[in-house]
């Protein structure tokens, strides 16, 4: 018997688990919720999701992930240390290796935290990835060939950018607004127009279903419930995909802009290749209605979302766990 192999994107809103040979054994939200009194956890992932905003005093549930990085080391430590042992059993002969994706515009101390977290939370070995090369590779971009792909990671936390040709990151970027920005824009504009409070899970609800960032797609509507400001009283108003993607300009624009400034960056042979293989999208921000439209219209490149945006980045670890050589990427502290 080996020691498992597994592959993990550590985000701001999931965790995604690959297991070497098995695929992709388990995605979840990235709560724990725990006992304030004795700091025992009481639920990670699905379970502790459902808690959000429905806690007593005593139990927290809480994202101890932001920004694309730990805020909450001891909570990340116990999560990671819970999903090893789903995947592995409460008690591994052996302890598994790992590779955790980091953003590219994490500091060393960041990423020195997620491979602490890492080791105490039972690995044998940790090697960290960076996200938009695991992206890449789990979106079957050629990134050993001498050419340009260029691939655009927007995740909960963090929107990283990056060029790569021979198995390198030419030129890369890296900006925290993502998904979870979008989400506080959405309860900032509910808030400011309708004088009605609601939640992170609303939020993220109205910009899946109503959600758009270019103007040519089809306008829908839906109800929204929450609590009025004013009376303090439960009430539903309806809102428009229209007046959504005014919301989320402020976001959507900053993730353009970092677009156009790493292409400004970007050599000109390798200008020359992604003006040919175009723009690939992936995360879950990629899924937002629209928004590869846009950067086109922006950029002027052919932009299009992967096959399966959400999933990339755990099977670009995968792909790094089968490899040989690891494509070079690895570092280990």
């Amino acid at each position: 018997m080996i020691a498992r192999d597994l592959g993990i994107d550590l985000g701001t809103a999931n965790v995604l688990v690959f297991v070497r040979r098995k695929g992709i054994v388990l995605r979840e939200p990235s709560v724990v919720a725990f006992d304030r009194k004795t700091s025992k956890i009481l639920a990670v992932g699905n379970e502790a999701q459902k808690m959000l905003g429905r806690t007593p005093g005593h139990i927290v549930a809480m994202r101890p992930m932001r920004g694309g990085v730990i805020a909450e080391y001891s909570v990340t430590k116990d999560m990671l240390r819970h999903l090893i042992s789903r995947v592995c059993g409460w008690r591994p002969f052996f302890k598994p290796n790992l590779v955790v994706c980091v953003p590219t515009g994490g500091t060393s101390v960041e990423r020195r935290s997620v491979w602490e977290a890492a080791m105490e939370a039972g690995a044998k070995r940790a090697i960290l990835v960076d996200e938009p090369m695991a992206a890449a590779i789990g979106a079957g971009l050629p990134i050993q060939d001498p050419g340009g792909n260029m691939v655009v990671d927007i995740g909960g936390g963090t929107t990283d950018v990056a060029v790569i040709s021979l198995g390198g990151m030419v030129v890369a970027d890296s900006v925290r607004i993502a998904g979870n920005r979008m989400d506080e824009c959405i309860i900032r504009h509910i808030k400011r127009d309708y004088n009605l409070m609601i939640g992170e899970r609303s939020a993220e609800e109205i910009k899946i279903k109503v959600g758009s960032a270019y103007a040519g797609e089809a306008e829908t509507e839906m109800e929204v419930r929450g609590r009025d400001l004013v009376v303090g009283l439960p009430k539903t108003v309806i809102i428009s995909s229209a007046e959504i993607r005014e919301a989320l300009r402020e976001p959507v624009t900053a993730i353009v802009d970092r677009v156009k400034h790493v292409l400004e960056q970007t050599p000109p042979e390798l200008s020359s290749d992604i003006i040919e293989r175009g723009i690939t999208l992936t995360g879950g921000g990629a899924c937002l209605r629209g928004l590869d439209r846009l950067i086109a219209d922006e950029t002027g490149i052919p932009t299009r979302v992967a096959d399966d945006p959400l999933s990339c980045v755990a099977i670009g670890t995968g792909a790094v766990l089968n490899s040989n050589n690891m494509y070079t990427l690895d570092r280990e502290y």
